[in-house]
């Protein structure tokens, strides 16, 4: 397999363990959002006409992330070999960057010069987390090309962040190939148990579960009624690294023991924390076996129940298991293999339902925290009407960066306290990159910052205030980028007092839309690179638009225009449509129609809305703000 005058090693291209990763990306020749992201932001930061995320199998090439790229090779998002360069990035495992690939030995003859129009190209190794080379993050360009350090510096950065989520879905891919043989299992003895009834109704039962405490008795009351024992509990483990151990307390008061020893170590003399510890299925036959391989306070607690036998049965996790589930009963309950095989099927469910509690919870809290540093209350402000709406992400991605932020300012004709100057409306919406808590307390900071700036340049206008944070973001090493949209409202002076002046710089963010009385909504297209620290560019300009009475403007993030099987594009018209066909309601029921229309049902990215109107009727006085943030 020589497309050059150097062959790439078929073996590496094979490796039984590579080609297994590369299958459990749950990734192909088809469009993924996240890639696609990767894509587009490295085409932004290096300025080419073509960036790919390229996944190399062994006698072709295909692109989940891609932008640029012509047809036909858009449209079947894959080539051969024949026309791959990123082969020789997983071949040498190791970054391949090439001023002129027509110059180069290795890739000369490649047909991807006259086909797809290579020249300058720049591949990023793109790594599972056993170090197999899965493919390659490359920059493509149609002349030669001398690469920057900062621009290959900024493309291994994105090529470890695009790296670490196609580990995530390699995880994600074997636990739920584990589940499933957990479930295969359970269906192979159910005609022979006959308790099929039971797995079914654990499925469905312990699928509406939010909170431990709903999984511990969901989980007691279904085997309660088939297994009969007497003595049901969840042990979960703590936070990786604290290596201890810890029950899901009846708050019933049935169990007087769990609260004696509500916590104890990975690696006491418990028979919970030995099913942990082992990861396999611990049984409790008799005392004397208890007595001979247990701790005291084990025996002890054995006794406080009146259990006779018990089984302890790992809950599977990503890594090690989550916990223990244990039954007891008052007589001798003999397990055999079957029966091991329900309870094994039962504790993966169990597992699924405590995952998606500890997500819950852990949801909450993160949540709670982002909404307090983001979510305050808009400014109450005469002749403007406000309203804003938040929505989270329903998949995996824990937080994110997605914030709106509106605030009033003093006009740079304000003399004192008592002054009759009217004031400035300051508003904002962005997207910080990522998906964690550092991307919404960085959201935080970006917020106060861009605040500070407005209040210290007086009768500048957001593009001033953008180019402050910018600069702070950048001396300062906070290292927040992203995409927003900054604006400051005023009203015109007499006698145009009814109509407002909105001033606005756009930086890489989604385009807003207006609405203006007699006409359908429009984008409002004008904008400059995204933030991104140290990223050299243009200076930030400013855009300018009259807002007569009737006006409504409409600003959002990327989460509400990102949809399977609909362009952004799409997105953006149906959210003007619905714009145009709305305006005379109350801006808090038009963000409900547009959220519930226009994203998709369980989005994969948080949503944040901001709407402004000038009513009709508005004749403007003087501006206050009567709730103002701090």
């Amino acid at each position: 397999m020589a497309e050059s005058g150097r062959a790439v090693p078929l073996s590496r291209l094979e490796d039984e363990g590579r080609v297994g990763a590369l299958r459990e990306t749950g990734l192909s020749a088809a469009s993924d959002a996240g890639m696609e992201r990767f894509a587009r932001l490295a085409a932004e930061l290096v300025g080419v006409p073509v960036a790919l995320v390229s996944l190399v199998e062994p006698a072709r090439q295909v692109f989940p992330g891609m932008v640029g790229l012509a047809d036909p090779w858009a449209e079947s998002r894959q080539t051969p070999l024949t026309h791959s360069l990123c082969q020789h990035v997983v071949a040498e495992e190791k970054p391949l960057v090439l001023t002129d690939a027509r110059e180069d030995a290795r890739t000369c003859a490649s047909l991807a010069i006259p086909d797809l129009g290579v020249v300058g190209y720049a591949g990023m190794p793109l790594t599972d987390g056993d170090g197999h080379v899965l493919g390659s993050l490359c920059a493509i360009d149609t002349e030669p090309r001398h690469w920057t350090q900062q621009e290959l510096v900024l493309l291994e950065d994105l090529a470890a962040a695009c790296s670490a989520e196609l580990r995530l879905r390699i995880v994600s891919h074997q636990r739920e190939y584990a589940y499933g043989e957990a479930a295969a299992s359970a269906r192979r003895y159910r005609s022979a148990l006959d308790r099929s009834q039971l797995l079914l109704s654990a499925a469905a039962a312990l699928a509406d579960t939010t909170t431990l405490a709903e999984v511990r008795q969901t989980m007691r009351d279904l085997v309660t009624s088939d297994l009969k024992p007497v003595y049901v509990g969840l042990v979960l483990v703590e936070k990786p690294g604290t290596g201890r151990l810890r029950r899901l307390v009846d708050e019933t008061g049935s169990a007087p023991m769990e609260h004696e020893h509500e916590t104890y170590d990975l690696n006491s003399g418990w028979p919970t924390a030995r099913a942990a510890r082992e990861n396999r299925t611990i049984t409790v036959t008799d005392e004397a076996e208890l007595r001979r391989d247990y701790a005291p306070e084990a025996v002890a607690a054995f006794h406080s129940l009146v259990l006779s036998s018990a089984v302890c049965v790992p809950l599977p996790g990503t890594v090690i298991p989550l916990g223990t589930l244990v039954l007891g009963w008052d007589e001798a309950h003999e397990i055999d293999i079957v029966e091991q095989a329900l309870l094994a099927a039962l504790a993966g469910y169990t597992a699924r339902a405590v995952e998606r509690a500890l997500f819950v919870e852990n949801r909450v809290t993160t949540a709670r925290q982002m909404q307090e540093a983001m979510l305050t209350d808009l400014p109450k402000i005469e002749g403007i009407e406000l309203a804003a709406l938040y929505r989270p992400a329903a998949e995996t991605d824990l937080v994110g960066g997605d914030w709106y932020d509106a605030y009033p300012l003093p006009s740079a004709d304000q003399g004192g306290e008592d002054s009759s100057a009217p004031d400035v409306l300051a508003f904002s919406i962005g997207d910080i990159t990522g998906h964690d808590l550092r991307a919404a307390t960085l959201m935080g900071q970006v917020r106060s910052m861009l605040r500070q700036a407005d209040l210290d340049h007086p009768g500048a206008g957001p593009a001033r205030a953008l180019a402050a944070f910018e600069h702070a973001n950048t001396r300062l090493d906070i290292g927040a980028s992203g995409t927003l949209v900054h604006a400051h409202l005023r009203p015109c002076p007499a006698p145009q007092e009814a109509i407002w002046e909105l001033t606005w710089t756009n930086a890489g963010h989604p385009p807003p839309l207006i609405a203006t009385p007699g006409t359908p909504a429009r984008r409002l297209h004008k904008r400059g690179m995204l933030v991104f620290p140290g990223l050299a560019g243009p200076e930030r300009t400013e855009n300018r638009i009259t807002l007569p009475p009737g006006s409504a403007l409409l600003f959002y993030t990327d989460g509400l225009i990102e949809r399977t099987g609909q362009t952004m594009t799409e997105a953006i018209d149906l959210a003007a449509q619905l714009l145009t066909d709305h305006t005379r309601r109350p801006l808090s029921e038009l963000l409900d129609v547009i959220i519930d229309q226009v994203p998709a049902p369980d989005p994969g990215d948080d949503i944040a809305l901001l709407a402004l109107r000038i009513p009709a009727t508005s004749q403007h006085r003087t501006t206050q703000a009567t709730n103002a943030q701090q």
